[in-house]
């Protein structure tokens, strides 16, 4: 199934299932957090009733998950 717009909290959902935590929040926007043995990595995600297209690919390449994995969850 290809990559599509999502409301905010199916890709809260996702990223949740994927081992990532809430870390905070600004305004409209909340940060997801996942700490590795390299390093901490962030995604920034807007509270929105959906997630746009290009917005969802920018959070996937910040927590690195492949469009494929990010559908698996």
């Amino acid at each position: 199934m290809p990559l599509r717009r999502l409301p905010f909290r199916e890709v809260r959902r996702r990223l949740i299932a994927a081992g990532w935590a809430e870390a905070g929040a600004t305004g409209s926007h909340v940060k997801f957090a996942k700490r590795s043995a390299a390093g901490t990595r962030t995604a920034i995600v807007p509270k929105h009733r959906e997630v746009a297209l290009g917005t969802l690919r920018s959070i996937l390449r910040q927590a690195g998950i492949s469009p494929e994995e990010f559908d698996r969850l």
